[in-house]
């Protein structure tokens, strides 16, 4: 686990992303953005694209090649769908965050829990209403792989994935240096059906310092 020395006062940016809703934002090469858990084990599903090219992304199987490891932390280089730098994870008090279990969707509510859940809100719907502004240049096509930032994904030694008790705590977080013009969409998860966030989605902190 590593701490950063950045103060957030001296933030550029500095907003609170209430439990189920959306947030997008473009983060400037060089820029450093933070996310902090406000009330702990908060399960916060991101999508980083390239401001220049949409088309480039976050890619999960590229990232996870090039570091050798399914879990992220200080030092993971988040990689394009072209083997690109998109940012590097600077400092990160929670110690490990998932890239496998993707993002809720009223499609997965039903199949994981019951028919009666499509209703919900899920985190699917959110990207779609963040990226709904024409001038992002983003469609629902372009909703794919996710980070699930602060989430708890163990894979078993059998190869599955499970949903568990988070690992996270009040106050932590997540920050990444920005190594080319990138658009951030966040969804903070509103899922009430596993126990990545204790059953209680709570608020985040998204901060960006020049």
């Amino acid at each position: 686990m590593t701490e950063s020395a950045l103060r957030p006062e001296h933030a550029v940016v500095d907003e609170v992303v209430t439990a189920g809703d959306s947030w997008i934002h473009e983060i400037k090469a060089g820029q450093t953005f933070r996310i902090v858990d406000l009330g702990g084990n908060q399960a916060v599903d991101t999508l980083f694209y390239s401001a220049a090219d949409t088309a480039e992304r976050y890619s999960a199987t590229d990232t996870i090649v090039a570091q050798r490891n399914i879990y992220l932390t200080t030092g993971t280089v988040l990689r394009s769908n072209l083997g690109n730098p998109l940012l590097t994870i600077v400092a990160d008090t929670c110690g490990r965050h998932d890239t496998l279990g993707g993002a809720c969707s009223a499609e997965s509510n039903q199949v994981r829990y019951a028919i009666a859940k499509r209703h919900m809100h899920a985190c699917r719907n959110s990207f779609l209403l963040s990226i709904a502004d024409p001038k992002w240049n983003l469609t629902k096509r372009d909703v794919t792989a996710n980070i699930n930032f602060f989430m708890n994904v163990p894979v078993t030694p059998e190869g599955r994935l499970t949903f568990e008790d988070g690992i996270s705590e009040p106050l932590k977080y997540v920050e990444m240096r920005a190594e080319m013009d990138v658009i951030c969409v966040i969804s903070n998860c509103p899922q009430l059906n596993n126990p990545c966030n204790a059953y209680n989605p709570t608020p985040v902190q998204v901060l960006i310092w020049n």
